[in-house]
Protein backbone atom coordinates (compact mmCIF):
# COMPACT_ATOMS: atom_id res chain seq x y z
CA UNK A 1 0.00 0.00 0.00
CA UNK A 2 1.65 3.46 -1.25
CA UNK A 3 1.99 6.28 1.53
CA UNK A 4 -1.25 7.84 0.07
CA UNK A 5 -3.24 5.06 0.73
CA UNK A 6 -1.98 5.14 4.17
CA UNK A 7 -2.68 8.38 4.84
CA UNK A 8 -6.02 8.12 3.18
CA UNK A 9 -6.58 5.61 5.95
CA UNK A 10 -5.51 7.86 8.89
CA UNK A 11 -7.49 10.76 7.74
CA UNK A 12 -11.08 8.65 7.12
CA UNK A 13 -10.33 6.58 10.70
CA UNK A 14 -9.38 10.24 12.51
CA UNK A 15 -12.37 12.06 10.68
CA UNK A 16 -14.93 9.54 12.07
CA UNK A 17 -13.97 9.22 15.49
CA UNK A 18 -13.73 13.08 15.68
CA UNK A 19 -17.39 13.10 14.57
CA UNK A 20 -18.32 10.49 17.41
CA UNK A 21 -16.73 12.13 19.99
CA UNK A 22 -18.34 15.34 19.02
CA UNK A 23 -22.07 13.53 18.72
CA UNK A 24 -21.74 10.57 21.90
CA UNK A 25 -24.70 11.45 23.78
CA UNK A 26 -23.49 10.10 26.71
CA UNK A 27 -20.06 11.31 26.53
CA UNK A 28 -19.93 13.92 23.77
CA UNK A 29 -20.57 17.50 23.10
CA UNK A 30 -24.47 16.80 24.64
CA UNK A 31 -23.13 14.66 27.77
CA UNK A 32 -23.11 17.62 30.37
CA UNK A 33 -25.98 19.34 28.64
CA UNK A 34 -28.02 16.59 29.53
CA UNK A 35 -26.36 15.54 32.66
CA UNK A 36 -27.40 19.53 33.18
CA UNK A 37 -30.73 19.60 31.89
CA UNK A 38 -31.98 16.98 34.21
CA UNK A 39 -30.42 18.11 36.88
CA UNK A 40 -32.45 21.34 36.59
CA UNK A 41 -35.32 19.39 36.37
CA UNK A 42 -34.74 18.32 39.90
CA UNK A 43 -33.36 14.70 39.24
CA UNK A 44 -30.57 13.31 41.56
CA UNK A 45 -27.13 11.75 40.89
CA UNK A 46 -28.44 8.49 40.90
CA UNK A 47 -31.59 9.29 38.81
CA UNK A 48 -28.93 11.06 36.28
CA UNK A 49 -26.78 7.52 36.14
CA UNK A 50 -29.97 5.82 35.04
CA UNK A 51 -30.92 7.91 32.26
CA UNK A 52 -27.68 7.84 31.02
CA UNK A 53 -27.54 3.89 31.51
CA UNK A 54 -30.54 3.65 29.48
CA UNK A 55 -29.17 6.25 26.81
CA UNK A 56 -26.07 3.86 26.86
CA UNK A 57 -27.82 0.42 26.03
CA UNK A 58 -26.47 0.58 22.98
CA UNK A 59 -23.44 0.03 23.87
CA UNK A 60 -23.53 -3.08 25.67
CA UNK A 61 -25.24 -4.75 22.89
CA UNK A 62 -22.13 -3.71 19.98
CA UNK A 63 -21.70 -7.64 19.88
CA UNK A 64 -24.56 -8.19 17.92
CA UNK A 65 -24.03 -5.11 15.69
CA UNK A 66 -20.60 -6.85 14.90
CA UNK A 67 -22.18 -10.07 14.07
CA UNK A 68 -24.83 -8.25 11.36
CA UNK A 69 -21.97 -6.39 10.51
CA UNK A 70 -19.34 -9.51 9.77
CA UNK A 71 -21.83 -11.84 9.09
CA UNK A 72 -24.98 -10.11 7.57
CA UNK A 73 -24.15 -8.13 4.58
CA UNK A 74 -26.33 -5.68 3.03
CA UNK A 75 -26.02 -6.11 -0.93
CA UNK A 76 -23.12 -7.89 -0.46
CA UNK A 77 -21.42 -5.18 1.93
CA UNK A 78 -20.89 -5.53 5.10
CA UNK A 79 -19.08 -2.61 6.34
CA UNK A 80 -20.27 0.53 3.79
CA UNK A 81 -23.83 -0.41 3.99
CA UNK A 82 -23.86 -0.32 7.94
CA UNK A 83 -21.99 2.67 8.01
CA UNK A 84 -24.45 4.81 5.78
CA UNK A 85 -27.37 2.99 7.81
CA UNK A 86 -25.37 4.22 11.39
CA UNK A 87 -25.02 7.66 10.01
CA UNK A 88 -28.61 7.98 8.67
CA UNK A 89 -29.89 7.39 12.22
CA UNK A 90 -27.80 9.71 14.02
CA UNK A 91 -28.65 12.43 11.56
CA UNK A 92 -32.30 11.68 12.22
CA UNK A 93 -33.01 11.32 15.86
CA UNK A 94 -31.05 14.48 16.21
CA UNK A 95 -32.88 16.63 14.54
CA UNK A 96 -36.22 15.05 15.54
CA UNK A 97 -34.92 16.33 19.32
CA UNK A 98 -34.01 19.74 18.29
CA UNK A 99 -37.80 20.12 17.84
CA UNK A 100 -38.87 18.90 21.17
CA UNK A 101 -40.18 20.67 23.89
CA UNK A 102 -37.11 20.64 26.33
CA UNK A 103 -40.25 20.42 29.79
CA UNK A 104 -39.60 17.22 32.21
CA UNK A 105 -43.02 15.79 30.73
CA UNK A 106 -41.00 15.04 27.51
CA UNK A 107 -38.03 13.27 29.13
CA UNK A 108 -39.41 9.83 28.02
CA UNK A 109 -39.72 10.84 24.34
CA UNK A 110 -36.41 12.96 24.37
CA UNK A 111 -34.62 9.61 25.63
CA UNK A 112 -36.17 7.56 23.10
CA UNK A 113 -34.96 9.78 20.30
CA UNK A 114 -31.94 9.99 21.53
CA UNK A 115 -31.14 6.31 21.70
CA UNK A 116 -32.04 6.61 17.56
CA UNK A 117 -28.49 8.43 17.36
CA UNK A 118 -26.96 6.61 19.63
CA UNK A 119 -27.75 2.95 18.24
CA UNK A 120 -26.55 4.61 15.11
CA UNK A 121 -23.11 6.00 16.87
CA UNK A 122 -22.21 2.88 18.47
CA UNK A 123 -23.28 0.89 15.38
CA UNK A 124 -20.98 3.29 13.50
CA UNK A 125 -18.23 2.26 16.12
CA UNK A 126 -18.37 -0.95 15.59
CA UNK A 127 -17.78 -1.19 12.20
CA UNK A 128 -15.12 1.96 11.98
CA UNK A 129 -12.88 -0.25 14.35
CA UNK A 130 -13.96 -3.93 11.84
CA UNK A 131 -12.74 -1.47 8.99
CA UNK A 132 -9.54 -0.54 11.19
CA UNK A 133 -8.33 -3.81 12.34
CA UNK A 134 -8.87 -5.24 8.54
CA UNK A 135 -7.25 -2.82 7.02
CA UNK A 136 -4.37 -1.86 9.82
CA UNK A 137 -3.65 -5.98 11.03
CA UNK A 138 -1.93 -6.78 7.28
CA UNK A 139 0.13 -3.46 7.26
CA UNK A 140 0.99 -3.92 11.29
CA UNK A 141 -0.33 -0.58 11.55
CA UNK A 142 -2.74 -0.81 14.39
CA UNK A 143 -1.68 0.45 17.15
CA UNK A 144 -0.77 3.93 15.17
CA UNK A 145 -4.47 3.51 13.82
CA UNK A 146 -5.84 3.67 17.41
CA UNK A 147 -3.96 6.63 18.38
CA UNK A 148 -5.10 8.42 15.57
CA UNK A 149 -8.49 7.38 16.24
CA UNK A 150 -8.42 8.31 19.94
CA UNK A 151 -6.45 11.79 19.44
CA UNK A 152 -8.98 12.49 17.36
CA UNK A 153 -11.81 11.60 19.75
CA UNK A 154 -9.96 13.54 22.68
CA UNK A 155 -9.47 16.17 19.92
CA UNK A 156 -13.15 16.38 19.60
CA UNK A 157 -13.31 16.28 23.35
CA UNK A 158 -11.31 19.34 23.62
CA UNK A 159 -14.51 21.35 21.60
CA UNK A 160 -16.95 19.16 24.24
CA UNK A 161 -15.81 20.42 27.41
CA UNK A 162 -15.59 24.25 26.28
CA UNK A 163 -18.79 23.74 24.08
CA UNK A 164 -20.78 21.47 26.44
CA UNK A 165 -19.76 23.79 29.49
CA UNK A 166 -21.49 26.50 27.84
CA UNK A 167 -24.52 24.85 26.00
CA UNK A 168 -24.96 23.91 30.03
CA UNK A 169 -24.54 27.33 31.68
CA UNK A 170 -26.85 28.93 29.01
CA UNK A 171 -29.42 26.07 28.34
CA UNK A 172 -29.12 25.90 24.52
CA UNK A 173 -29.38 22.01 24.38
CA UNK A 174 -31.29 22.43 21.20
CA UNK A 175 -28.26 23.83 19.86
CA UNK A 176 -26.46 20.98 20.36
CA UNK A 177 -28.64 18.52 19.15
CA UNK A 178 -28.98 20.56 16.09
CA UNK A 179 -25.10 20.57 16.01
CA UNK A 180 -24.51 17.00 16.93
CA UNK A 181 -27.30 16.68 13.76
CA UNK A 182 -25.23 18.10 10.70
CA UNK A 183 -22.33 16.00 12.22
CA UNK A 184 -24.61 13.11 11.06
CA UNK A 185 -23.99 14.66 7.66
CA UNK A 186 -20.37 14.48 7.56
CA UNK A 187 -19.96 10.71 8.81
CA UNK A 188 -23.04 10.06 5.75
CA UNK A 189 -20.93 11.74 3.52
CA UNK A 190 -17.51 9.62 4.62
CA UNK A 191 -19.54 6.69 4.03
CA UNK A 192 -21.03 7.52 0.74
CA UNK A 193 -17.92 8.73 -0.81
CA UNK A 194 -14.21 7.45 0.95
CA UNK A 195 -15.43 3.79 2.31
CA UNK A 196 -14.21 1.52 0.06
CA UNK A 197 -15.29 -1.99 -0.45
CA UNK A 198 -15.69 -5.30 -2.38
CA UNK A 199 -19.24 -6.55 -2.48
CA UNK A 200 -19.23 -9.81 -1.15
CA UNK A 201 -21.99 -12.62 -1.36
CA UNK A 202 -24.99 -12.61 0.55
CA UNK A 203 -25.68 -14.78 4.26
CA UNK A 204 -25.65 -18.35 3.17
CA UNK A 205 -25.53 -21.39 5.88
CA UNK A 206 -21.63 -21.92 5.43
CA UNK A 207 -21.40 -18.52 6.72
CA UNK A 208 -23.34 -18.71 9.87
CA UNK A 209 -21.35 -22.08 10.55
CA UNK A 210 -18.29 -20.08 10.01
CA UNK A 211 -19.06 -17.69 12.56
CA UNK A 212 -20.32 -19.86 15.30
CA UNK A 213 -16.92 -21.57 14.56
CA UNK A 214 -14.43 -18.13 14.96
CA UNK A 215 -16.75 -16.83 17.81
CA UNK A 216 -16.06 -20.17 19.51
CA UNK A 217 -12.77 -19.77 19.17
CA UNK A 218 -12.05 -16.15 19.93
CA UNK A 219 -14.37 -17.09 23.27
CA UNK A 220 -11.82 -19.99 24.03
CA UNK A 221 -8.80 -17.90 23.75
CA UNK A 222 -7.10 -17.03 26.84
CA UNK A 223 -6.15 -13.57 25.99
CA UNK A 224 -9.67 -12.20 24.59
CA UNK A 225 -10.88 -14.07 28.05
CA UNK A 226 -7.79 -11.79 30.24
CA UNK A 227 -8.60 -8.87 28.10
CA UNK A 228 -12.16 -8.48 28.81
CA UNK A 229 -11.90 -8.63 32.74
CA UNK A 230 -9.41 -6.30 32.37
CA UNK A 231 -11.78 -3.70 30.17
CA UNK A 232 -14.61 -4.36 33.38
CA UNK A 233 -12.36 -3.63 36.13
CA UNK A 234 -10.68 -0.63 34.49
CA UNK A 235 -13.45 1.30 33.81
CA UNK A 236 -15.71 0.26 37.10
CA UNK A 237 -15.11 3.65 38.61
CA UNK A 238 -18.32 4.47 41.14
CA UNK A 239 -16.70 7.98 41.52
CA UNK A 240 -16.62 8.92 37.85
CA UNK A 241 -18.99 10.49 35.27
CA UNK A 242 -22.54 11.56 37.16
CA UNK A 243 -21.11 11.52 40.80
CA UNK A 244 -18.25 13.58 39.78
CA UNK A 245 -20.60 16.01 37.94
CA UNK A 246 -23.15 16.06 40.93
CA UNK A 247 -20.61 16.27 43.48
CA UNK A 248 -18.49 19.27 41.31
CA UNK A 249 -21.37 21.45 40.43
CA UNK A 250 -23.72 21.08 44.44
CA UNK A 251 -21.38 19.95 46.56
CA UNK A 252 -18.26 22.35 45.28
CA UNK A 253 -20.29 25.02 43.70
CA UNK A 254 -18.22 24.90 40.40
CA UNK A 255 -19.97 26.56 37.35
CA UNK A 256 -21.38 24.47 34.78
CA UNK A 257 -18.53 26.29 32.82
CA UNK A 258 -15.62 25.57 34.48
CA UNK A 259 -16.54 21.52 34.94
CA UNK A 260 -16.61 21.94 31.29
CA UNK A 261 -13.55 22.95 31.05
CA UNK A 262 -12.19 20.30 33.14
CA UNK A 263 -13.43 17.87 30.30
CA UNK A 264 -11.31 20.09 27.91
CA UNK A 265 -8.05 19.95 30.42
CA UNK A 266 -8.16 15.88 30.46
CA UNK A 267 -8.79 15.46 26.97
CA UNK A 268 -6.18 17.99 26.04
CA UNK A 269 -4.05 15.54 28.29
CA UNK A 270 -5.35 12.22 26.01
CA UNK A 271 -4.16 13.87 23.08
CA UNK A 272 -0.52 14.52 24.22
CA UNK A 273 -0.86 10.80 25.84
CA UNK A 274 -2.07 9.75 21.84
CA UNK A 275 0.72 11.32 20.18
CA UNK A 276 3.30 10.14 22.77
CA UNK A 277 2.25 6.48 22.57
CA UNK A 278 2.27 6.91 18.34
CA UNK A 279 5.91 7.99 19.12
CA UNK A 280 6.95 5.72 21.50
CA UNK A 281 5.10 2.98 22.13
CA UNK A 282 6.67 0.19 20.13
CA UNK A 283 10.13 1.22 21.78
CA UNK A 284 9.20 0.22 25.07
CA UNK A 285 8.23 -3.65 26.11
CA UNK A 286 4.52 -4.74 26.50
CA UNK A 287 4.50 -5.83 29.94
CA UNK A 288 6.49 -2.73 30.90
CA UNK A 289 3.40 -0.10 29.49
CA UNK A 290 1.12 -2.77 31.49
CA UNK A 291 2.41 -2.50 34.81
CA UNK A 292 3.55 1.37 34.37
CA UNK A 293 0.02 2.54 33.52
CA UNK A 294 -2.05 0.04 35.68
CA UNK A 295 -0.11 1.74 38.52
CA UNK A 296 -0.09 4.72 37.35
CA UNK A 297 -3.68 4.45 37.30
CA UNK A 298 -4.19 3.72 40.78
CA UNK A 299 -2.48 6.83 41.83
CA UNK A 300 -4.51 8.88 39.51
CA UNK A 301 -7.82 7.79 41.13
CA UNK A 302 -6.54 8.44 44.51
CA UNK A 303 -5.93 11.70 43.60
CA UNK A 304 -9.76 12.44 43.32
CA UNK A 305 -9.70 12.56 46.96
CA UNK A 306 -7.84 15.69 47.17
CA UNK A 307 -10.65 17.36 44.81
CA UNK A 308 -11.95 20.63 46.33
CA UNK A 309 -10.44 23.76 45.02
CA UNK A 310 -10.53 24.49 41.40
CA UNK A 311 -6.91 24.56 41.28
CA UNK A 312 -6.88 20.90 42.35
CA UNK A 313 -9.57 20.02 39.76
CA UNK A 314 -7.45 21.61 36.71
CA UNK A 315 -4.35 19.22 38.16
CA UNK A 316 -6.22 16.15 38.78
CA UNK A 317 -7.99 16.39 35.33
CA UNK A 318 -4.93 17.01 33.44
CA UNK A 319 -2.85 14.06 35.34
CA UNK A 320 -5.74 11.62 34.99
CA UNK A 321 -6.52 12.09 31.23
CA UNK A 322 -3.14 11.81 30.57
CA UNK A 323 -2.52 8.16 32.14
CA UNK A 324 -5.82 6.94 31.49
CA UNK A 325 -5.19 6.90 27.83
CA UNK A 326 -1.72 5.45 28.00
CA UNK A 327 -3.49 2.40 30.12
CA UNK A 328 -6.57 2.07 27.51
CA UNK A 329 -4.72 2.85 24.09
CA UNK A 330 -2.30 -0.07 25.37
CA UNK A 331 -5.44 -2.33 26.15
CA UNK A 332 -6.87 -0.85 22.71
CA UNK A 333 -3.65 -2.66 20.32
CA UNK A 334 -3.46 -5.23 22.84
CA UNK A 335 -6.81 -6.42 22.04
CA UNK A 336 -6.94 -5.30 17.89
CA UNK A 337 -3.80 -7.93 17.31
CA UNK A 338 -5.56 -11.07 18.94
CA UNK A 339 -9.29 -10.06 17.50
CA UNK A 340 -9.13 -12.77 14.40
CA UNK A 341 -9.79 -10.79 11.11
CA UNK A 342 -13.16 -12.96 10.11
CA UNK A 343 -14.79 -11.66 13.35
CA UNK A 344 -12.68 -8.18 13.85
CA UNK A 345 -16.53 -6.20 14.52
CA UNK A 346 -17.73 -8.64 16.54
CA UNK A 347 -14.46 -9.79 18.71
CA UNK A 348 -13.70 -6.36 18.92
CA UNK A 349 -17.29 -4.80 20.14
CA UNK A 350 -17.63 -7.71 22.85
CA UNK A 351 -14.79 -6.49 24.36
CA UNK A 352 -15.51 -2.41 24.12
CA UNK A 353 -19.22 -3.04 25.03
CA UNK A 354 -17.89 -4.89 28.47
CA UNK A 355 -16.17 -1.54 28.89
CA UNK A 356 -19.29 0.26 28.37
CA UNK A 357 -21.23 -1.68 30.44
CA UNK A 358 -18.75 -1.44 33.78
CA UNK A 359 -18.81 2.03 32.89
CA UNK A 360 -22.42 2.76 33.06
CA UNK A 361 -23.08 0.26 36.03
CA UNK A 362 -20.89 1.67 38.50
CA UNK A 363 -22.36 5.02 37.88
CA UNK A 364 -25.59 3.72 38.64
CA UNK A 365 -24.40 2.07 41.72
CA UNK A 366 -22.09 5.10 42.61
CA UNK A 367 -24.89 7.48 42.24
CA UNK A 368 -27.11 5.34 44.26
CA UNK A 369 -24.81 4.38 47.20
CA UNK A 370 -23.56 8.07 46.79
CA UNK A 371 -27.05 9.74 47.36
CA UNK A 372 -27.77 7.30 50.62
CA UNK A 373 -24.55 7.51 51.83
CA UNK A 374 -24.31 11.72 52.01
CA UNK A 375 -27.22 11.54 54.57
CA UNK A 376 -25.31 9.31 57.03
CA UNK A 377 -21.74 10.46 56.26
CA UNK A 378 -21.74 13.70 54.45
CA UNK A 379 -21.21 14.52 50.90
CA UNK A 380 -17.61 14.51 51.11
CA UNK A 381 -17.09 10.84 53.15
CA UNK A 382 -19.31 9.17 50.81
CA UNK A 383 -17.59 10.50 47.86
CA UNK A 384 -14.61 9.53 49.03
CA UNK A 385 -15.53 5.90 49.86
CA UNK A 386 -16.72 5.67 46.40
CA UNK A 387 -12.87 7.03 44.96
CA UNK A 388 -11.41 4.16 46.97
CA UNK A 389 -13.84 1.46 45.59
CA UNK A 390 -13.16 2.85 42.21
CA UNK A 391 -9.48 2.50 42.70
CA UNK A 392 -9.62 -1.20 44.24
CA UNK A 393 -11.03 -2.55 41.08
CA UNK A 394 -7.93 -0.22 39.37
CA UNK A 395 -5.88 -2.18 41.00
CA UNK A 396 -6.91 -5.53 40.69
CA UNK A 397 -5.83 -4.90 37.39
CA UNK A 398 -2.51 -5.21 37.68
CA UNK A 399 -2.65 -9.01 38.87
CA UNK A 400 -4.32 -9.67 35.43
CA UNK A 401 -1.00 -8.00 34.00
CA UNK A 402 0.88 -11.04 35.27
CA UNK A 403 -1.23 -13.22 33.02
CA UNK A 404 -0.65 -11.27 30.05
CA UNK A 405 1.76 -12.47 27.09
CA UNK A 406 5.08 -11.42 27.54
CA UNK A 407 5.96 -10.75 23.72
CA UNK A 408 4.00 -8.67 21.34
CA UNK A 409 1.69 -10.25 18.24
CA UNK A 410 2.47 -8.85 15.35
Amino acid sequence: MTNNSTRKLFIIFTALYFVQGMGEPTAGLLSQPIRSMLRNWGSNSAEIATFMFLLGIPWYIKPLFGLLSDFIPIKGLRRKSYMILSSLLMFGGFLAATFLPLVPTAATLILFLLLLPSVGIAFKDVVTDATMIEAGQPLGITGRLQSAQWGAMYGAGLLCGVGGGWLSQHGQQRLGFLICSLLGLVALYIAIFHIKEKPRPELHRGQLKRAIIVLGEAANTCIVILIAIFYFFLSFNPFSADVLYVHMSEELGFSEQFIGYTYTISSFASIISCVLYGLFAKRVPLRFLLHGSVIFMVLSNLVYIGLGTETSAVIISFASGLIYMVTNLTQLELASRYCPPAAAGTVFALLMSLSNFSVSLSSILGGRFYESWKFSYGAHTSYTILVLVGTGFTALCWLLVLFFPKKRQV
